[in-house]
């Protein structure tokens, strides 16, 4: 099986800015991808990250190099043993060595670091066909550049040199960093039903192995077992303490609708951060958590200072626009999802800078980006992406909405039971005109999102059209409170179904006006409709869950 083709996949073509000549200056295009020139030479600060070529030093060296290279996507790696490590002579920290040292921590790696981590590993199993921990580590390496590339072309290349890891030396035989390696992979795919399956087996023959905890959490998030996800935390921090640990519970907080708690921790992590990776990750995810919680400025503050450490961070050039265009500062905003999409061509990008285009009255430039996106998610589909969840939102509100429910209904069949699936669902059913059906996925995305502000507006406008009007006010209220910009489409949709319910918008005064004496007649007077039981219920059902075909997905 040739898992190292002459010629690299072709790299998915930014149409919004033209590639940059420096590999390292941002992700890099075809020209630069890795495979597609000679691996990057050994660092000759480093001699020992190559292994010599006399067999003695090279039989004796793999043994140590093949545990020391796992790396996994999630930032797990299986790690040289501590008693190898203080009999080892530190040597000089080159990008190789660079690379295993973060993914050993459990922190994302540089890009170009994973650029030389690749050529690294290339050069080695084509001399050392039979290392399978080597075999695992590229693997693993390759979906970690497919996801941070968008060049999703690579998973196919991962799964080829996983699975020849695993003809090389089975997993129950010990190789258990090429199941984690194919966990990660089949999250990047986002088939979270089988991540699940490889991680709880390497879970279940190595309980203390932490490498399997990072891809646990992201496959229960996917399938919307929060609880298990907070438990697998909790395991990984507890055998795994540090910036990574932190930002992990950081997340759960965030799932939990605990905010502050999410923020504390989150800050935590920033100031602990070593690497500039690492603090860039960090400064990134702040700036999501007040992106999250309304404040815009906040945001923009966050995801400069993380541009500050990398210029060419994707995520956090498409959050600085979106909390620009926040601010009405639209050019801006477009300038910098360019610049992201240019870096990162993700199909998510493209909606939101089409949705953009789209609330400043560009039809053109709208139709534009949302022809682009259709086009990319055609080409993930064919490597194994399923990008059910992306799509059925777009074509739910730009175009089929029975379309978006029937692939949003697969994706929910798949076991896939997270928030953001049964917001879109409900979403989805709601546009088609079956509201009814629509309630209780809303009810539940709101009940389990952590506050979203997406989340309750899409229950408030369902409510509205069921005539649940005091709950829908509410809801409405709560969206618009908890980020009055939360998109530029959509808020002021929710400012003007808020007023026709004769509700104040977030950031109104509401106007008081004194109650009328109170007069004798025969009837008393009806100025308001007596809310029925289902208006007085809370969103979320009747206290005991979510009913119907809506309820906690089976734990297999």
């Amino acid at each position: 099986m040739d898992v190292m083709p002459q010629q690299p996949p072709e790299s998915p073509q930014s149409d919004h800015a033209p590639s940059s000549s420096d590999p390292y200056d941002c992700p890099p295009q075809t020209s630069s991808l890795p495979g597609s020139e000679p691996p990057p030479a050994p660092d000759p600060a480093a001699p020992a990250e190559l292994p010599p070529v006399s067999l003695h030093t090279t039989l004796r060296r793999a043994a140590v190099g093949a545990v020391a290279a796992a790396v996994l996507v999630t930032g797990a790696v299986v790690s040289v043993p501590d008693e190898e490590k203080e009999a080892a002579p530190p040597p000089v920290p080159g990008p190789v060595m660079r690379a295993l040292t973060a993914t050993d921590a459990g922190a994302p790696a540089s890009l170009a670091d994973l650029t030389a981590l690749i050529g690294n590993r290339q050069s080695w199993v084509g001399t050392h066909p039979s290392d399978a921990r080597s075999w695992a580590v590229l693997g693993s390496a390759y979906v970690e550049w497919g996801r941070r590339s968008a060049d999703v072309a690579y998973y196919g290349r991962a799964e080829q040199a996983l699975r020849r890891s695993l003809d090389v030396q089975p997993g129950d035989r010990g190789n258990t960093a090429a199941w984690v390696g194919l966990a990660a992979l089949a999250n990047a795919r986002h088939d979270f039903v089988t991540a699940k399956k490889w991680g709880e087996t390497v879970r279940a023959r190595r309980p203390k192995d932490w490498t399997a905890y990072p891809v646990l959490i992201d496959a229960y998030n996917g399938l919307g077992q929060y609880a298990a996800a907070g438990r697998a935390v909790e395991k990984f921090t507890a055998l795994r303490s540090g910036v990574p640990a932190l930002s992990w519970t950081a997340q759960m907080y965030r799932n939990a609708g605990r905010r502050e708690d999410a923020l504390a921790v989150a800050q935590d992590a920033a100031n602990r951060a070593a690497t500039p990776a690492e603090k860039t990750d960090c400064l990134f995810r702040l700036g999501e958590l007040a992106w999250e919680r309304g404040e815009s400025e906040e945001a923009v503050a966050q995801y400069s200072a993380a541009l500050r450490t990398d210029r060419a961070h994707a995520p956090s050039l498409a959050g600085r626009a979106r909390a620009l265009a926040a601010l009405g500062r639209t050019h801006e905003a477009q300038r910098d999802f360019r610049a992201a999409l240019s870096r990162l061509p993700s199909p998510a990008y493209m909606l939101e800078l089409g949705e953009l285009y789209e609330s400043l009255g560009l039809g053109d430039e709208s139709r534009g980006e949302y022809t682009k996106l259709r086009r990319t998610l055609t080409q993930e589909s064919g490597h194994g992406v399923d990008e059910s969840l992306l799509l059925g939102r777009f074509e739910a509100d730009h175009g089929d909405a029975s379309r978006a429910v029937e692939l949003l209904r697969a994706e929910w069949d798949r076991q896939h039971h997270s928030a953001a699936v049964a917001d879109a669902l409900g979403w989805a059913l709601y546009r088609s005109g079956d509201s009814q059906s629509a309630l209780a996925y809303a009810q539940q995305a709101a009940n389990t999102g952590g506050g979203t502000a997406l989340y309750a507006y899409h229950l408030g406008m369902i409510e509205q059209r069921l005539g649940n009007l005091g709950p829908a006010r509410r809801h409405l209220d709560e969206a618009l409170r908890t980020n009055p910009h939360f998109s530029p489409l959509d808020a002021p949709s929710a400012r003007q179904a808020l007023d026709q319910l004769g509700g104040t918008p977030a950031g109104h005064p509401q106007e008081v006006t004194p109650a009328p004496e109170p007069t004798p007649p025969a009837e008393p007077p009806q100025q308001f409709p007596e809310p029925s039981a289902q208006q007085g219920t809370p969103a979320g059902g009747t206290g005991d869950g979510v009913s119907g075909t809506v309820g906690d997905p089976a734990v297999t």
